[in-house]
């Protein structure tokens, strides 16, 4: 295990850090952009480059072109959804998407507004379709902002960090441990469960919030007086916001 660890740690290495460090940008930015980030594995080319990381200032630099791609492409799907948004909701792939998704990202932001943008970015699909939501419905650029930094540092420090020191703590222990190789992929695979746990946490609680506002929206619609008293309609309109 150490020789073929080895081996794929050198063939990265090989890669001059200042190309790994483009790669690292582009893949987030494409990532986080609205809709390409649906097939573009970012998490994993970030991963899988941070684990050349051999110093300080690699380090660094690899989170950083991690946040600014993600804010790129963040802020590219913002101006879609300003610009363009109802056309592209529209188009094939939107409609490819699921009317249920559209529905959910934009109760998400009508609920939780700024927060909700902080959220999005540890959850599948939502991350690509929120900024394009938040900038169709309005929010300040500014507001986005102040709530995209904090989110992308976060989630770009957790991965960076994770895979250069699963390597560096191979490269330490490789020569005196046989099984070293087991202890980095150890740390590697742990660290995907315990992002995957919070996911998984963060997405249980949203999707309990919104499902009880489209429950009480439902209701609201059904009421007396409200224009709205045919149960039939409040029961479909109610399944096309739940999905």
């Amino acid at each position: 295990m150490n020789e073929l660890i080895e081996t794929a740690l050198e063939s990265i290495e090989s890669v001059p850090p200042v190309w790994r460090i483009v790669l690292v940008g582009v893949a987030i930015l494409l990532e986080t952009s609205v809709l390409i980030g649906l097939i573009v594995p970012g998490e994993t080319v970030l991963l899988a480059l941070s684990t050349g990381i051999d110093a300080p200032l690699p380090w660094v630099l690899t989170i950083t072109a991690s946040i600014i791609g993600a804010l790129l492409g963040e802020s590219f799907g913002f101006w879609l959804g300003r610009t363009f948004g109802p056309r592209i909701r529209a188009s094939r792939v939107g409609r490819w998407l699921g009317d249920d998704r559209w529905q959910r990202a934009e109760l998400l932001i009508q609920r939780r507004g700024g927060p909700a943008v902080l959220i999005s970015r540890f959850l599948p699909v939502l991350h690509s379709l929120v900024p394009l939501t938040a900038g169709m419905g309005g929010m300040r650029y500014r507001r986005f902002l102040a709530w995209t930094i904090p989110a992308c540092v976060i989630w770009s420090t957790a991965y960076v960090s994770a895979a250069a020191g699963a390597s560096a703590g191979f490269r330490e222990l490789s020569s005196s441990l046989h099984w070293a190789g087991y202890l980095f992929v150890g740390v590697i695979v742990v660290f995907l469960v315990l992002m995957w746990l919070v996911k998984r946490s963060i997405g249980k609680v949203m999707n309990r919030d919104l499902d009880e506002a489209a429950a009480r929206a439902a209701d609201e619609q059904g009421k007396p007086g409200t224009g709205n008293t045919d149960a039939d309609n409040s029961d479909a309109e109610t399944a096309g916001v739940r999905g």
